[in-house]
């Protein structure tokens, strides 16, 4: 009988756990125990899946804890985590019965000291330049005179006022400002958003796209300025269509975007003055190249009298060129008598020899009728040879206006009116075209005004703003995780209260870590 029965084993009256139990029993011993702790170490495997959560080592010369930072948390880090970075990281000790593993939970990462700040800074600047994004060949040049600048900065401070007072005194232009962060964990995205945006406008549109992007902020130290070594920003930066300039911080300092960028300015005020010239040398310039002008004109101008001048002497006087016509006149005029008394003679002899041989009687005769013929055309002979005289007085005054030099006097003239007309013409010209571009300069100016979307909203209207873009439809509002109303005198987020002094809360001091031994 006492065969039959079953001795009890030893231990069989301990309680039972499954491995969830268990494995809930060492997950809150563990939290219990350790709640929010501060540990050193430096970054080893970093991964990074589709999830968007955060996976990676701390280690130190002897051990490796696991650890893990949320999707929520991660896009709040001021720091991007990078293999090799040592760092100090904040959050709370767990399990994973998954894997039966323990680690933490990541709320907070940040470098241990400036010189792992360095450390990661050299490193991701030698990345970055060997993809070609500092290549001085992929930069662009400025435009002279930018029509609209568009400003990535914080709307509050003393940069945009020094921006926008510097412009004034050089040459005023039209401003889009694009407010951000210029510190902490939301100036990265905040910036790199900004510079994306500024490329996304429409060139014509509602809202001008600007020809020149400034990105400016003041000095700080490194961890100030950290938000512009970020690679968003660098990236975007590079891949700006619109030329950029950088100016933050002061000369000394040097960011990852100062690399990127096409131009680098040691001080905001200084990337206003490299943004437009100097208006009053513009038209001091243009003044003297009108004075260049004229005296050009001038000079061009007294040349060609000068040239005419020269002509006009190598021509004959006109009284040289009648003075052989009229005395050859003279001398013909003076021959003419006497050669018509000859004639006279010449007829009267060869008359007598005739009348000789003839008859008295019919000589008498003929000579008494030729005498009386000769007697009745003798009174016709004067008037004849005095026409005749005219005649030839006539063709030889037409010959010697032919040889005048009155026309070649009279076509030297006509010249030297086409010239002077022409000259005063075209200096006419020139100072009307100057005007005429001033005043076209000047009317764009105030068109550019009138169209901007700032005077309408003077008038009453509001912009409404979702995830950094503009908002035209319904459905894109409903759509947006955030909307933004801008007003004329700034901008208003619906289901917050109205901006004013806040009151500062005392910072919850974490609880001191325990001991772990």
């Amino acid at each position: 009988m006492s065969d039959l029965i079953d001795e009890p084993e030893e231990g069989a009256n301990a309680p039972e756990f499954t491995v969830t139990e268990i494995s809930g029993a060492i997950k809150r011993v563990i939290e219990g125990e350790f709640g929010h702790v501060r540990i050193r170490g430096e970054i080893g495997r970093v991964s990074r899946p589709r999830s968007g959560h955060i996976y990676l080592d701390l280690k130190d010369d002897r051990s490796v804890l696991s650890g893990v930072i949320w999707k929520g948390v991660a896009a709040r880090l001021a720091t991007r985590p990078e293999e090799g970075l040592e760092v100090v990281a904040v959050g709370r000790i767990t399990t994973f019965g998954g894997q039966s593993k323990y680690q933490i939970v990541i709320e907070d990462i940040r470098p241990a000291g400036v010189g792992a700040l360095m450390a990661m800074l050299e490193k991701r600047k030698k990345a970055l330049q060997a993809e070609g994004l500092f290549d001085p060949a992929r930069k662009r040049p400025l435009p002279y005179l930018p029509d609209v600048i568009g400003v990535v900065t914080s709307p509050s401070g003393a940069v945009i006022r020094d921006i926008l007072h510097r412009l004034r005194d050089r040459f005023p232009r039209k401003v889009l400002i694009w407010p951000v962060a210029v510190q902490g964990e939301i100036c990265a995205p905040e910036v790199a958003r900004a510079i994306e945006g500024f490329n996304r406008l429409t060139p014509g549109g509602p809202l001008p796209r600007p020809d020149l992007i400034i990105v400016a902020r003041g000095g700080g130290s490194i961890e100030d300025l950290w938000g512009f070594n970020e690679e968003a920003v660098v990236r975007a930066a590079a891949a700006s269509q619109i030329p950029l300039i950088s100016a933050v911080g002061h000369e000394t300092d040097t960011t990852l975007i100062d690399l990127a960028a096409d131009r680098r300015a040691p001080t905001p005020t200084a990337a206003a003055e490299l943004a437009v010239p100097v208006r009053m040398e513009l038209l001091s310039w243009t003044d003297d190249q009108g004075a260049r002008l004229t005296r050009a004109l001038g000079y061009a101008i007294t040349q060609r009298n000068q040239r005419l001048r020269d002509m006009s002497r190598a021509l004959p006087r006109p009284r040289t060129l009648t003075e052989w016509a009229a005395q050859k006149l003279d001398t013909v005029g003076a021959r003419l008598p006497q050669a018509l008394i000859r004639g006279v003679d010449q007829r009267r002899l060869r008359l007598s020899h005739v009348t000789g041989s003839l008859r008295p009687s019919a000589l008498r005769r003929t000579v008494q009728g030729k005498r009386e013929q000769l007697q009745a055309r003798a009174p016709r002979l004067a008037p004849a040879l005095k026409r005749s005289a005219e005649r030839r007085r006539e063709m030889l005054n037409a010959r010697a206006e032919r040889l005048s030099p009155q026309p070649i006097l009279q076509e030297i003239a006509r010249e030297k009116r086409r010239v002077t007309d022409l000259s005063a013409r075209l200096e006419k010209a020139g100072k009307a075209q100057i005007t005429t571009r001033g005043e076209r300069l000047t009317a764009w100016g105030r068109m550019l005004d009138t169209l901007s979307y700032q005077a309408t909203l003077q008038r009453g209207y509001a912009v409404v703003w979702g995830d950094g873009a503009v908002v035209t439809t319904r459905a894109a509002a409903g759509a947006a995780q955030a909307l933004e109303i801008e007003f004329a005198d700034g901008r208003f987020t619906p289901g917050q209260s109205q901006p004013g002094p806040r009151k500062s809360t005392p910072k919850k001091t974490p609880p001191e870590q325990g001991n772990l031994f």
